[in-house]
């Protein structure tokens, strides 16, 4: 049975209604639709035809039919309509771009809450990958006694603080002289290279510091993957207001999926480079999120891609809104990153 134009205009119908209402479609409710003009037999046989070819499927306590992951996938593909933004939905963007912060860390959260609040889904946020940055600063600031503050500060504004044992010996003004030779040495350099050559160049120079300078590049080494699994998450309870969610089971296994903060980072990361994704039910590698539909949208820093951020919703999630809002918060959090950036 092949999808004719008449089978297309059904099936984006039941669609549109079922992302509305949550309630399965009927023929009747659609033959009400005057753009039809259609008999409800005619639409029944039609609905028949496209759950045939598993666009539709049947609950087992309804009458009417709701769409199936591949009917979503078609919808996306080929009939989707970017929404446009309503005043509230405005309102919360530009709240969101005039909000003053401080750190990368405070970006990415605001950027989750927003996200959570316009949309009423869960969002996630992957920070800025730290080990493929690259240094700006590094700053070795004396604390108590045989202990100092190691602060590396990154082209994407990021700033990973940690303390590190120092020699007796050491003074603050050999502090001072170490901090500006690796800055000035590595400046532009990926996090990564730093770990990788501080102790062999830097240690030729300063051979009676090597073991100092080991353990500077092991400090560095572990703040730049402890940067990676980073993953911000705001409005988890959000799915518990659509009806699909009041199974407790149903319920309670999103709820476990989303607070893995390793199944979410993996999630970003397979999205990481991609402007757009949008994965369907099943379509999820994750089998706790295989009710769930997942957009994600990638940031930059100009042309340094960031990292990755997106939405979980239903299957019936609102597709054309969420696109519409990822792609205005996508160019918005590159200003605020650069704005961020300039104030280093």
């Amino acid at each position: 049975m092949a999808m004719d134009n008449r089978k297309l205009r059904i099936l984006r119908a039941i669609i549109d209604e079922y992302i509305l209402s949550a309630v399965p479609v009927g023929s009747k409710s659609l033959s009400r639709n005057t753009d039809f003009a259609l008999s409800s037999a005619t639409i029944r046989n039609e609905m028949a035809g496209l759950e045939g070819l598993g666009y539709l499927e049947q609950p087992h306590t309804s009458a009417g039919r709701v769409p199936s992951d591949k009917a979503y996938r078609l919808y996306v593909d080929s009939m989707l309509q970017r929404a446009k933004l309503t005043e509230r939905e405005l309102a919360v963007l530009q709240r969101y771009c005039g909000v003053r912060v401080s750190s990368v860390e405070e970006v990415m959260r605001e950027t989750a809450r927003s996200l959570s609040e316009i949309t009423n889904y869960t969002a996630i946020v992957l920070m800025p990958e730290m080990s493929e940055s690259r240094l700006r600063h590094l700053q070795l600031v004396p604390l108590a006694q045989g202990s100092a503050l190691a602060v590396a500060v990154t082209d994407a504004g990021v700033a990973r603080e940690a303390v590190i044992r120092i020699p007796p010996d050491m003074s603050v003004e050999e502090l001072e002289q170490i901090s500006r030779m690796i800055t000035q040495r590595y400046y532009n350099r990926t996090i990564s290279t730093v770990a990788e050559r501080l102790v062999v160049e830097i240690g030729e120079i300063l051979r009676e510091r090597k073991s100092f300078l080991q353990s500077l590049t092991g400090t560095i080494d572990r703040s730049a993957a402890s940067g990676t699994h980073l993953v911000e998450l705001s409005g988890a309870t959000n799915i518990l207001h659509y009806p699909e969610y009041r199974d407790v089971q149903k319920a309670k296994s999103f709820l476990a999926a989303v607070e893995n903060k390793d199944t979410l980072y993996d999630l970003l990361k397979q999205a990481s480079g991609m402007e757009f994704t949008i994965t369907i039910g099943s379509e999820n590698k994750a089998e706790t999120l295989r009710d769930c539909s997942v957009v994600t949208a990638s940031y930059k820093l100009g042309d340094l891609a960031l990292g990755t951020f997106g939405i979980i919703g239903p299957t019936r999630m609102q597709y054309g809104k969420v696109l519409t809002i990822l792609e205005y918060m996508r160019a918005s959090l590159g200003e605020v990153l650069t704005g961020l950036q300039d104030k280093e």
